[in-house]
Order: structure tokens, then sequence, then C-alpha cells
């Protein structure tokens, strides 16, 4: 693929996920499995999942593919407007997998992330000026140390805007992006017994650009330094499973970018992505088209 509109940075792994029947898992009870997968999944991957079904040419890079996930990786985006050349496979490693209950609104994640980053060894790629020039926009994950900052670097010299996600108020990534999506989990960790307004304030002390804080089914808030804080209610669904939601959020801030929205058109697109989203299961085999995201944004009374 040559000249892809996005080039994203970070997690891509392989997910199993597991949708029970009757309810999330209670100790000692038995639980009836009604759906599983093994799809492509983390940050980056379901970002690059949901860009692809919206139109947008994909560039990606970031984690290490081993011997299990590389097989149904490449399978999954060989008719996808996606491209693997940047990523490494390995073959003495079977590759970065996560576990995934879902019931609803809950969900659980089960990994080895703690272990890996432990280690203190890198198990991602160097991002490459190469792959990123010529892009229209971009999106680094935080996770990987002095590789997610080279990126952002990278990204600025070159004048390339970019989102990133659950970057801190005294973040590199945070202060020079066009885009940092805050998820509750991130406040609850970072800034606990904060209230989202005063989370805001300190976001948007150190910003260049627009800062989201989402609240999950919350009144998210947004907005700019310098400018009002405004909030958005997010639209009514029916839930079937929340898993890539934020992650669905953050590549319709991509699109919303890359096409030039205004900060409130940007917003509630990504909301209408999440929306979608989280509407169905398995996200990676039902991801959000632009006609249906187009068409929730246009209902009456969308917050």
């Amino acid at each position: 693929m040559r000249n892809p509109e996005v080039y994203l940075y970070g997690m891509v792994l392989g997910t199993h996920s597991f949708l029970l029947k009757d309810g999330f898992l209670k100790p000692d009870e038995y639980s009836e499995i009604q759906e599983s997968y093994f799809l492509p999944g983390g940050e980056t991957g379901t970002a690059a999942t949901v860009l692809s079904s919206l139109g947008v040419s994909v560039r990606m890079d970031g984690t290490w593919i081993g011997t299990e996930v590389a097989p149904m990786l490449k399978a999954f985006y060989a008719d996808k407007s996606v491209d693997l050349d940047s990523l490494r496979f390995v073959d003495d490693d079977p590759g970065i997998m996560d576990y995934v209950v879902i019931a609803g609104l809950v969900r659980s994640p089960m990994g080895r992330f703690q272990a890996l980053f432990s280690t203190g060894e890198r198990w991602w790629s160097i991002p490459r000026e190469s792959d990123i020039a010529g892009c229209r926009a971009a999106a680094i994950d935080p996770f990987f140390r002095e590789e997610s900052h080279l990126a952002a670097e990278i990204c600025i010299r070159l004048g390339i805007p970019y989102v990133t996600i659950d970057c801190r108020h005294d973040s590199f990534l945070h202060q020079h992006a066009a885009v940092n999506v805050i998820s509750h989990e991130c406040t609850d960790n970072e800034y606990p017994g904060l209230p989202p307004e005063k989370v805001m304030e300190l976001m948007l002390s150190t910003a260049e650009g627009l800062t989201i804080l989402t609240q999950g089914g919350g009144e998210m808030l947004y907005g700019r330094a310098g400018a009002p804080v405004h909030r958005r209610k997010p639209f009514p669904v029916e839930v079937r499973s929340t898993l890539g939601a934020g992650d669905t959020f953050k590549a319709g801030c991509v699109y919303g970018l890359m096409h030039g929205m205004s900060d409130d058109d940007l917003v509630c697109f990504a909301a209408a992505c999440s929306a979608v989203a989280i509407s169905r299961f398995p996200l990676p085999l039902y991801p959000p088209a632009l006609d249906e995201v187009c068409a929730l944004t246009e209902q009456k009374g969308q917050g």
C-alpha cells in the first residue's frame, strides 16, 4: 500500500473474547459461553479495523507479532485497507494475546502485560519516519516509553497531527497532541478523587489541542485551553458489548481530525462510532460503517 492516509502506532494483538449467556461470572458458579472468537485487538489493532471500515487507508506498527497471532492477523486484514508491512513478525514467540470475558455493560480483560512490561525488554518496534511521512493524521498509544515519544516527535517534525489516549497533563504526548482522549479508567487511576471538572482544568492548562474526557455511559467533557468546556451525552443504544468502545472512539477522532471537523462535530462523530460499536459483537467482524455512523449523528436529540 502506498501513501496510507493514517499511521497508527501501538498495541496490536490477538484477543480471545467470550460473550457469556446469563450475566457475568460469579464465584463457584457455572457460566455458559454464548459466543467466542479469536480476532485482532489492542488499541491500535481495533482502531485500524474501524478506520478501514470507514474507508480510510491505514499503516500500523507497534507490538511484535508472534506465531499464534500472525496467521489470524494476516488473514483478517487481507481484504482490508490496512498495511501490515511495518509490523515485525517473530518466529520464537506465540505473540501478545489477551482474554476478555464479556456480559453486556461488564467486561473483564486478562493478560500478562504487567509481567511483559516488568522485564524491561522491548517487544515492540521503533517507529520510522518513512512510515509516517505523507500521512494525513496519526494515532499513538502511549504505552511504549521512548518509542511512543519518538513517534510523537516525528509527527511534530513532519507537521502531522496525532490523536493519543490516556496521557497525563504533564506528559509530552498530551501537550503536543491534536486530540487526547481520557477514559474514566485513566482519571480513576491518575487523578483519584478529583472531579472531572478539575481534571479538565489540569489537562487544559498544558494542552495545545483538544482534550476529551469520556466517562463510560456518563456525560463527556471536551474543550481547549482558554475556551469554555463543553459537555455531551453519549448516544443511547442497546449495549451488546463494550469491548473496543474506547478504541473505536479514538478511531472516530482520527477520522474527524483528518477531515478537518470542528470540535463539536468530531466529538459527535466519535461518539456515534462508539455507539454503533457497542451495539454489536464481535466488533472486528461488524465494525461501524460510515453510512450508519452518519445516520446516527443526524438523529434528533443527539446530545
